[in-house]
């Protein structure tokens, strides 16, 4: 199972993500806010309080995403460009 290993919370709800099998990319994390638990993290400075968690990333309040979902955005950007 891939490990987030970075974690670096850029402008517009983006995050630079690398895991431990060296797989990197930025994850956007747009289309997920407007889940009603995902709201909080459009406050800005909230939103650069994340950290890799659990083998995914995760904010204080308990909001977080796992590294499948992350690689699976990742990757399927990549496909889309």
């Amino acid at each position: 199972m891939d490990k987030i290993m970075k974690a670096v919370p850029l402008e517009d709800y983006r995050i630079e993500i690398q895991t431990n099998s060296g797989i990197s990319g930025i994850f956007d994390v747009k289309p997920y806010l407007n889940g009603s638990a995902f709201k909080e993290l459009m406050n800005e400075s909230y939103f650069r309080m994340v950290r890799p968690a659990h083998h995914g990333i995760a904010w204080p309040h308990g909001q977080d995403f796992s590294a499948d979902t992350i690689i699976w955005d990742i990757q399927n950007a990549r496909q889309c460009v």
